[in-house]
């Protein structure tokens, strides 16, 4: 396996942690009865449960961009040891970019955030250049 596939598979694994973590949390905040009901109105969760749910959908619209560059490197024949450096700078930009979310660092955040999206896209312009 390439290593852009192998971050594309812990990026999910990541992604799955985020999506516990935001239920867990959901849960305790609006309680059972809440959690389990119908949701026919919007639920807000605030706090670190709400931040843990934004940084969770934030990484759903990052992965989908991601796992475009991963199939365009993959697929294109274009693997090198940069798209592997710049996939792991995105999952390692990705788990940092989790407690940076939760613990409300600004604007470390958004730079972390940053970090990743670059990385991305470095890798989709490494695969049409090399």
């Amino acid at each position: 396996m390439t290593p852009e596939l192998t971050v594309l598979a812990l990026a999910g694994l990541l992604q799955a942690g985020q999506y516990a973590v935001y239920s867990v949390l959901g849960n305790l905040q609006v309680g059972p009865r809440v959690a389990m009901g119908p949701r026919d109105a919007p639920v807000a969760l605030t706090g670190l449960a709400g931040r843990m749910q934004r940084a969770m959908n934030n990484h759903f619209e990052g992965l989908i961009l991601f796992t475009l560059a991963v199939v365009v490197c993959v697929l294109g024949d274009k693997t090198t040891g940069f798209s592997g450096t710049m996939a792991w700078t995105y999952l390692v930009a990705r788990l940092l970019y989790v407690p940076a979310y939760g613990f409300g660092l600004a604007p470390w955040r958004s730079i972390i955030w940053f970090v990743g999206f670059l990385a991305t896209l470095a890798m989709i312009v490494s695969a049409l250049v090399f």
